[in-house]
């Protein structure tokens, strides 16, 4: 087994004749010959297990347990009491201490120990690495953007993942719903637990039901053995029900009394749950309009809507598309095995003024494909699009004025916005609610762009003929 154990003894004999039996197993074993020593290895090495001497001249092992303690929690130590100090030994186990081994002892007994604590040692460093892998990978890192609405997002997401509280996720389809649910709970207390997750529309409402509550053997056809259901599975941890909006209303109804009583029953069950989950909840649907129209209960959008957060379409945060190309071929490349490939201006232009329907999850898939197909060493906006936009593909270098390129692409987003909101309220004839809907803003959001803008009720009707 592999491990860094440094033992602390100030008698001569005991200290080589713990090296070489501890070496033997496969450790990496390390001396100090005095407890003033041991302080200052336990700061420049990096140990897994201190064995100590309890009694010694000068330091003792209770300072060097103390010290250890204080400068790495995760380190274990184990103390090496003479007969007769065992009381001494317990007070060091409250101390901090993780086993003891009185003298005499047999060096069987004492490889078990050590073997015993190392594994414990590996097992939580192991862990907690793998705790700081899954933070990094779904931080904030793949939730990329620098935009006014994505840096209001983050600082949400920031004040909320360490608390229970329910969360509503709204945005169209493809925005990253799923990505903020991983933010929520990998940066939570409960990220040691399972994220469990369930598209709600993909179900019927008997196998919905199933899913979410499981089911008991023989509850109906095909059930033949005991099943637990999506709350079960994420006890202690978070169970993300994404497309909500979607759920028939007498799940819903169970929904709700699970979440408020937090205990379930297995559908041809009823013995009740105890479950200890947070609910997160997305829907790329007008739940409003879904409470009116009688398709979503009031008290449950209510309950789910504790927090909400509202994640903008691609259109609406253009700034942030160079940063995502540049996020999505870095990861295409690593993945695939294949070179970083440039856009090129061109490119670039045609990225900033596509409509995006599909929003992120669209542009990442232009972007891959475009990394595997694209014949030359860079991309071009015809590698990019099937049918790419004359205007956008074939706009010379010439149109982006003599300025920084963050300066030319504010001008060519803003001049792109500002033409593809006009068209929307031409063609509705300058009602702003269906101009909107047909774009897949908000209205109050598309107002908001109207007045940044500088577009009035005049400019609409200009030239609309």
């Amino acid at each position: 087994m592999q491990g860094r154990i440094l033992v602390v003894d100030d008698e001569k004999a005991m200290l080589l004749a713990l090296k070489g039996l501890l070496a033997k197993e496969g450790y990496h074993v390390e001396t100090a010959a005095s407890g003033e020593e041991a302080l200052r290895q336990i700061e420049t090495g990096s140990f897994h297990v201190v064995i100590t001497d309890l009694s010694m001249n000068g330091v003792g092992g209770m300072q060097v347990l103390e010290h250890a303690r204080r400068f790495d929690p995760d380190l274990a130590v184990v103390m090496i009491t003479a007969h007769g100090s065992e009381k001494i030994a317990v007070q060091a186990m409250k101390l901090g201490a993780t086993d003891y081994v009185p003298k005499p002892f047999d060096n069987d007994e004492l490889r078990v120990v050590v073997r015993r604590v190392m594994e414990t040692v590996l097992l939580r460093r192991d862990h907690r690495r793998l705790l700081d892998q899954v933070r990094d990978v779904y931080g904030f890192e793949q939730i990329v953007g620098r935009s006014p609405a994505m840096r209001r997002l983050f600082e949400t997401i920031d004040k909320i993942a360490d608390t229970d509280v329910t969360v509503l996720i709204r945005g169209a389809s493809g925005t990253g719903k799923e990505l903020v649910a991983n933010a929520l709970h990998y940066r939570s207390p409960r990220r040691a637990k399972p994220l469990v997750k369930m598209n709600c529309a993909a179900l019927s409402q008997e196998l919905v039901e199933s899913e979410l509550f499981g089911h008991e053997r023989g509850a109906f056809t095909g059930a033949i053995a005991r099943r637990e259901g999506k709350f079960e599975a994420a006890d202690g941890g978070t169970l993300f029900l994404d497309e909500v909006g979607d759920m028939p209303l007498d799940t819903q109804a169970k929904l709700l009394r699970a979440s408020q009583e937090k205990e379930v029953e297995r559908v041809g069950g009823n013995t009740p749950i105890r479950v200890d989950v947070r609910l997160i909840a997305a829907t790329n649907q007008d739940l409003e309009a879904a409470v009116r129209a009688g398709r979503f209960r009031e008290d449950l959008y209510y309950r789910l809507r504790v927090v909400e957060l509202v994640i903008p379409p691609l259109v609406e945060r253009r700034e942030d598309i160079p940063l995502l190309i540049d996020h999505f071929l870095k990861d295409a490349a690593k993945r695939f095995g294949r070179d970083v490939k440039p856009l090129t201006g061109d490119a670039l232009r045609a990225c900033l003024t596509q409509p995006w329907k599909g929003n992120v999850r669209e542009l990442r898939s232009a972007v891959e494909q475009a990394l595997l197909l694209a014949p030359g060493p860079e991309i071009a906006a015809a590698d990019l699009f099937a049918n790419a936009p004359a205007a956008a593909a074939a706009a010379p270098a010439a149109a982006l004025p003599a300025a920084s390129f963050r300066e030319a692409k504010e001008r060519a987003v803003e001049t792109f916005e500002r033409d593809f909101l006009l068209d929307a309220l031409r063609r509705h004839g300058g009602n702003i609610t269906k101009a909107a809907e047909d774009i897949g803003m908000h209205r109050q959001n598309l107002q908001q762009k109207m007045r940044e803008l500088g577009i009035s009720a005049e400019d609409v009707t200009k030239n609309s003929a």
